[in-house]
């Protein structure tokens, strides 16, 4: 697919006139050729964008019927040079009825003609007055100006260079009915959903209309192009506000400027091959209808893509909606880790590893809102810190004040002891500072932890989060392992924004303790501390294994929407254009792809955690996968080599 399946739509409102036919068209076609330069394939126009909506009983008039018809042959005629699907709003006689209709114009050519299925009658509405609706009999064929031209609502239209891009369309009132015909039109294939709408202004309306067309682009998993009439429209009884959206799969993409007196054009990128996967990933249904289809040409020569693309699609949106998601986040931790408490004996414990780091210290706040919920002693929360060979003083004392402050039990048990027993045991050497210098400390970690719990009566909570878990950046039977592991689906770009959240929100006394646990560089702290600098980290996670923001964004794209590596690069490089280059990205993300696959085996047996979004790596439920999958097929495109 052309531009990694990225095809650019346009939704457009001309400011016409009533009845002003001649100027109407001109105005079309103007926009219809805007459009084209700026490499939109799809332009969608009002209801009745020709006439205007608010004819009245002038719709029944010869001249406005004759020269609507004119008018189509004349947009055709204007843009027959332009690779362009034209979806125009018209009346439209068939067998002695007329209908209200939208047509699809592309290269000069009239291609189908759509009529609206349900006509309103009610309220400030009364279209019966004038149109016929699809219950009357008509042609599935028409003759104007002496072409045949397909007429009817079975008719969906498909990029004859793209069989990916289908475009179905419905006119207004057919999106408020309980089962919109854009439903069957999804069912069928169709993944643009198109509306052309005349739909008038009233206090809180278009926010209304927006979750509707939100909720449809949901259900159908699809983009929906909405746009409805504009300004230049009769204002005796109402007034039409040029109310245009472009939402893709219940995002909205673009929106118009509302009450807008002038011509204006909505435009977006639309991601098909990420529709076309979730689809594919929630197996929609089969068609319960049959429809024609219909060819068109489309743009297709690649195109700049101006598509916002979030370089932290884990993190939410800043304002209300951030603030909402970090305490749904917070409550499903809490809410897992509880009903896994109510099912123990009552007087069992929670035991954690407190590093000072960001994962242990958010896993801590969840326990701590869970035991509050089911009104158990702080004091059997046990926190134990295991300084060892690479401890900072910064770390320490960050975990000592945060414990001590929690009034929580803490307890401090220094590993360096143990660790070295088992360093000499198997014969190796202190200086080696290798991975079994490392996993060793881990493993000691684990080892107390349980045996805590043994003695304590307690299970161990764990701290990973779901970054280290892709990653594999785990130690195998060392922290890879617990009886329940509340960071399990929280990546780690992720972790920050909570823990910040929840200092602001709900642990207010601790909120200077946990901004400087935030200031501190991600690292497992198991190689020395930096002789020059007594306080400082020597062991910097994302100098090894690469920024943990780059390889959460491929996480994302590659679990979440099945993308190959080629798109998932390209999207990169568009979402951190002003921070790393090609290469850089292109390196980091060779790394994500040989960590994630080599490491699946330690993904086979993790502990069972709360899921919280769409990614999730559990063996149980979200994630199947061998652990010997050839990794050469994902990464054999010349563009990622």
């Amino acid at each position: 697919m052309n531009n990694y399946g990225f095809i650019k739509v346009a939704g457009a409102i001309p400011f016409n006139k009533v009845c002003g036919i001649e100027h109407n068209t001109n105005q079309i076609i103007k926009l219809i050729k805007e459009a084209s330069l700026k490499n939109a394939s799809i332009i969608v126009f009002p209801e009745l964008s020709i006439t205007s909506y608010t004819c009245g009983d002038l719709f029944h008039q010869e001249s406005i019927i004759e020269k609507s018809k004119n008018a189509l042959f004349k947009i055709a005629n204007a843009t027959k040079d332009i690779q362009i699907l034209s979806l125009v709003g018209v009346p439209i006689t068939n067998n002695n009825k007329l209908y209200n209709c939208a047509a699809a114009i592309n290269k000069g050519k009239i291609i189908g003609i759509v009529p609206k299925s349900y006509i309103p009658g009610y309220r400030e509405f009364y279209e019966p007055r004038w149109f016929s609706g699809i219950e009357t009999d008509f042609y599935k064929n028409i003759i104007l100006n002496n072409t045949v031209i397909p007429f009817g609502n079975d008719l969906l239209f498909i990029d004859k260079d793209n069989e990916k891009i289908i475009i179905g369309i419905e006119i207004c009132e057919d999106l408020w009915m309980p089962i919109p015909p854009s439903s069957y039109q999804a069912l069928a294939g169709a993944i643009i959903l198109c509306n052309l709408s005349a739909s008038n202004a009233l206090i809180a309306k278009s926010e209304y209309r927006k979750e509707i067309v939100k909720n449809q682009s949901s259900r159908c998993i699809a983009s929906y192009i909405y746009v409805s009439s504009g300004m230049g429209e009769s204002t005796t009884d109402v007034v039409f506000d040029a109310d245009a959206t472009i939402i893709e799969n219940g995002i909205v993409l673009a929106e118009s400027k509302r009450f807008l007196r002038a011509n204006q054009v909505i435009y977006s990128d639309i991601d098909i091959e990420r529709l076309i996967i979730d689809r594919i990933h929630q197996n929609i249904g089969q068609p319960t209808k049959s429809y024609r289809f219909i060819d068109f040409e489309s743009f297709n020569k690649n195109v700049k893509i101006n598509r916002n693309i979030s370089p932290h699609p884990f993190i939410p949106e800043k304002g209300d909606k951030l603030d909402i998601r970090c305490n749904e986040i917070f409550n499903i931790q809490s809410a897992g880790l509880a009903k896994r408490f109510e099912a123990l004996p009552k007087n069992t414990k929670a035991i954690i590893g407190i590093s000072g780091g960001l994962d242990s210290t958010l896993a801590l706040l969840v326990i701590i809102k869970t035991f509050k919920i089911l009104k158990k002693k702080l004091k059997d929360i046990i926190a134990i810190t295991m300084p060892g060979f690479g401890t900072s003083s910064t770390t320490y004392n960050n975990t000592v004040n945060l414990c001590k402050t929690l009034k929580i039990t803490f307890k401090e048990l220094n590993i360096k002891d143990i660790s070295t027993l088992m360093i000499n045991k198997i014969d190796h050497s202190l200086d080696k500072k290798d991975i079994v210098y490392e996993n060793i400390q881990a493993r000691a970690r684990t080892y107390i932890l349980m045996t805590a719990a043994n003695k304590y009566n307690g299970i161990v909570i764990g701290t990973g989060d779901l970054s280290e878990i892709a990653l594999g950046f785990t130690t195998y039977n060392g922290d890879h392992i617990s009886m329940y592991n509340v960071n399990s689906s929280v990546p780690k770009t992720l972790v920050k924004f909570l823990i910040k959240w929840i200092a602001k929100n709900e642990f207010n006394d601790i909120k200077k303790i946990l901004l400087g646990i935030l200031e501190q560089p991600i690292s497992p702290e198991l190689l020395p501390p930096e002789e020059v600098k007594s306080k400082g980290i020597s062991q910097k996670t994302e100098r090894l294994i690469g920024p943990y923001e780059l390889h959460d964004f491929f996480l994302y794209y590659f679990i979440r929407f099945s993308f190959n590596a080629k798109k998932i690069l390209f999207l990169a490089e568009k979402a951190f254009e002003k921070k790393y280059d090609k290469n850089t990205i292109k390196k980091w993300l060779k790394v994500f792809y040989k960590r994630f696959f080599k490491n699946q085996w330690k993904r086979d047996c993790v502990p069972a955690g709360p899921k919280i979004g769409n990614v999730d790596l559990s063996p149980r439920g979200s994630w199947r996968m061998p652990s010997e999958a050839e990794i050469n097929t994902f990464l054999e495109d010349d563009e990622v080599q």
